[in-house]
């Protein structure tokens, strides 16, 4: 598999700077279908009432054309006519609109960028547009498109067919019923193309988030650089935490000549304890290391004549539960109490031999 293949998944990164761009997943046709939908409807529920106010309307202007003196002025009229325009297509239009406005944002989640309309001059690049010409996406849209036209070609030309074979029997039915009838027919024909784009806007929306997820896909690499951007180098961050460690450890290392004892594991652990009964209320822990910094502890606590004692359970117990820089764990009072006592006992065994050689001869 070539290294510049785009074969992982977006990141939740990738994705979010996609989106301030305008790149979401939509399909055009799931939209347009809502507005179909909504539209055919409204046109359902409100035609018998649009219809009687059109009726009404025709009738006055056909009184007025007989006598214009006994109507409105031409004024009121045209203002008359714009009203009726407003009642009969003002329900239909705002249906489609508010459907449409739904469908997108649905599908956008609230999406508003301003990416998408600024001037790119790439998109008026020649290469690009021929390019783009023969994609796969142009393609599909291509037989997309094909096949929605063969099939409203398709239902209007069986609709009509049937209503050639019935429309010598309007010359012998009121006119109502003969309306009624040819609108039954037409709502028919238009639902039939409804069923049928719905049919090709799931299975466009399917394809535009195949698409879009095949467009989001990323390269190994690109998952590297975008770590390396959002959580920093490993390298980097490698040689910081090395760098931290090391001053720790040597701040750790200037503590040891404060300790009053070192409690080792011969060769493998080190653990540098204070106890000033004034100042401290448990022993502190000022170091504790491991295999060489525990041989570093020792070394500096012999140089400054500190006492070490060798306890393999306390001072693997004290480098496990003990924190750096603070006190001993309330469990460990006793067996480090037992450690302090017995430097007491040194202490004043040294006392007496101190003072001796301090006398004069």
């Amino acid at each position: 598999m070539a290294e510049g293949e785009k074969t992982e998944k977006a990141t939740p990164k990738k994705r979010r700077d996609e989106r301030k761009k305008g790149h979401v997943m939509m399909s055009k046709d799931a939209v347009a279908v809502a507005s179909l939908v909504g539209g055919v409807l409204t046109l359902r529920i409100t035609f018998a009432s649009s219809a009687e106010r059109i009726g009404r309307f025709m009738a006055f202007c056909i009184t007025m054309a007989k006598d214009p003196s006994a109507g409105l002025p031409p004024r009121e009229v045209f203002l008359q006519g714009v009203l009726l325009l407003a009642r009969v297509a003002g329900p239909l239009l705002a249906v489609t609109i508010l459907l449409t406005l739904i469908a997108t944002m649905a599908q956008t989640r609230m999406l508003v960028s301003f990416e998408l309309v600024k001037p790119k001059f790439d998109k008026i690049n020649p290469f690009n547009g021929f390019k783009n010409l023969f994609s796969l996406k142009s393609i599909v849209e291509v037989l997309k498109n094909t096949i929605k036209i063969v099939i409203l070609l398709y239902i209007i030309y069986t609709s009509l067919r049937d209503i050639m074979e019935v429309v010598e029997r309007y010359l012998y039915a009121d006119i109502s019923g003969a309306c009624s009838h040819l609108f039954n027919a037409i709502f028919l024909m238009l639902m039939k193309v409804v069923l049928a784009f719905l049919v090709i806007a799931a299975a466009d929306f399917l394809y535009q988030w195949w698409d879009f997820e095949r467009q989001m896909r990323m390269t190994k690499q690109e998952i590297k650089e975008e770590y390396k951007q959002t959580e920093g180098d490993p390298q980097v961050k490698g040689r910081i935490k090395q760098l931290q460690r090391q001053m720790s450890q040597s701040r750790m290392m200037q503590q040891v000549p404060g300790a009053d004892v070192v409690v080792r594991n011969p060769t493998h652990v080190a653990v540098a304890l204070r106890y000033h009964p004034g100042e401290d209320a448990a022993p502190i822990v000022l170091a504790k290391g491991l295999d060489y910094l525990a041989l570093k502890i020792v070394e500096v606590a012999e140089q400054h004549n500190i006492v070490t004692i060798e306890n393999v359970p306390l001072a693997r117990t004290l480098y496990a539960e003990a924190e750096l820089d603070k006190a001993i764990p309330p469990d460990l009072y006793e067996a480090v109490a037992d450690v302090m006592v017995y430097l007491y006992k040194i202490d004043r065994m040294k006392a007496p031999s101190e003072m001796r050689l301090e006398q004069p001869e």
